[in-house]
């Protein structure tokens, strides 16, 4: 009932808080960087420590990071799961753990009123200083991942996504799914997780944020009452540069569904990047905007190929992929690939018109506001922000980015950034000629 009633009170009186968000930055004495909003006018604080220790720090043994992310919570201390979960829904606290490339997260909301806030970071102090990692629940977790690997293997969209990134990243640590391959979680120990937890769930490594009804004395001794127990440890070295594709390849998939699952694209652009809001904009009329964008327009409305078509980049700490999607029925594959690779082809050599660039700025811009108008989005932001090392003025100085983009700029950075004879093309489906058998 607690967590309702506190999901209520927080959208009753939620407000755009980004507007006046003064991001403040401190080191702790054990090299944690730690991010801080004060809000006001909610008794609630959102708080996320995120680790560098994503997939992309699997090494050769893919789907370690993720395994270790989902042991968390399942037993640290004296508590096990029921306990733990237990501990949190009394106060009415919420409590997470995510898994991306780059990083390793957990998440915590919870009420400021000291009893509760206690008990909440209590808690989640001591999911993150001793994880049980005992062997019921690793069988268990690891059992439920291989099920899930295995279920996988009948996605075509899985199968694509899979294919895509092997084909764009080659040997990086980017290149296997986050969730690793049957072949290498069938292997793993629990001696496995203990080790990549303790070498990277380290003091040294972590990015704490706290946005909420906290003052910045109190913040302070939430960030080291966190920590407590944290190894100092050390950062991992950098991750590998992306190496770009030598060459445009096409690969297909037999796989016996009606539709043809369809993605193209090359490693594209990165969080710090100073080509991204050129790049981002210029997404946006091609193909990120839903119904109003140029793939839309030529693959769904002009010829009725898919049922929709979209493109996105998605910046990591290296280059992350710039990808175009779509699904189509088998016998239209290549119909629909031809209009794809045109519709870029001609966006790169045009780039957008004047008027393409004035709406797509005001779409942008306009929406800007509802995407911090929650303190849980906004210490999502705030952690892009720390873990990335941007800028603190980042979201302050965002619409003023968008608004310095022109036709020119976007023109030069697609040409500059996006080579048709780069393109790796990923198809999933059953192909013309079984089709017809």
């Amino acid at each position: 009932m607690r967590i309702r009633l506190l999901g209520f009170i927080f959208l009753l009186f939620s407000q755009s808080v980004w507007s006046a968000a003064k991001i403040e930055h401190w080191q702790t004495p054990q090299g944690s960087r730690v991010y801080y909003v004060h809000t006001e006018g909610l008794p609630m604080v959102d708080i996320q420590v995120a680790f560098d220790a994503g997939s992309a720090r699997d090494g050769h043994q893919f789907g370690l990071a993720a395994l270790t992310s989902a042991l968390l919570d399942t037993g640290a201390g004296e508590w096990n799961a029921d306990e733990i979960a237990q501990r949190f829904e009394s106060v009415g606290a919420q409590f997470g753990a995510s898994i991306s490339k780059d990083m390793a997260a957990v998440t915590l909301r919870t009420l400021t009123d000291k009893p509760l806030f206690d008990k909440a970071l209590e808690t989640m102090q001591v999911i993150l200083a001793k994880p049980s990692f005992n062997a019921a629940d690793f069988q268990r977790e690891k059992n439920r991942t291989l099920a899930g690997l295995k279920q996988q293997e009948e996605s075509p969209s899985d199968l694509a996504g899979i294919a895509f990134y092997n084909a764009l990243y080659g040997d990086h640590p980017y290149a296997h799914p986050t969730s690793g391959v049957i072949a290498t979680v069938s292997g793993f120990e629990t001696k496995d997780l203990r080790n990549f937890y303790q070498k990277y769930y380290v003091a040294a490594n972590a990015v704490v944020v706290i946005v909420g009804d906290l003052s910045r004395k109190q913040a302070e001794k939430t960030a080291e009452d966190l920590l407590t127990g944290l190894q100092v440890g050390q950062k991992p070295e950098l991750l590998p540069e992306v190496t770009m594709p030598s060459e445009a390849t096409q690969k297909h998939i037999e796989f016996p569904s009606s539709q043809t699952h369809v993605l193209v694209g090359m490693p594209g652009t990165y969080r710090k990047d100073p080509d991204y809001f050129t790049l981002y904009v210029g997404n946006h009329i091609l193909g990120g905007s839903g119904l109003v964008s140029k793939l839309f327009d030529e693959v769904r409305e002009k010829r009725g190929l898919a049922y929709s078509a979209s493109s996105s980049f998605s910046p990591m700490f290296r280059k992350g992929p710039f990808t175009i999607g779509l699904q189509t029925r088998n016998d239209q594959t290549q119909q629909a690939l031809e209009v794809l690779n045109k519709t870029l082809a001609d966006f790169i050599a045009q780039g957008p018109t004047e008027a393409e660039l004035v709406a797509a700025k005001k779409n942008i811009t306009g929406g800007f506001a509802m995407r911090f108008d929650t303190n849980k989005e906004l210490a999502s932001y705030v952690g892009m922000i720390g873990f990335y090392e941007m800028p603190l003025d980042y979201l302050d100085t965002f619409q003023q980015n968008i608004e310095q983009v022109t036709v020119a700029s976007i023109t030069d950075a697609f040409k500059r950034r996006i080579d048709p004879q780069l393109l790796q093309t990923i198809t999933v489906g059953k192909s013309t000629e079984n089709s017809e058998k």
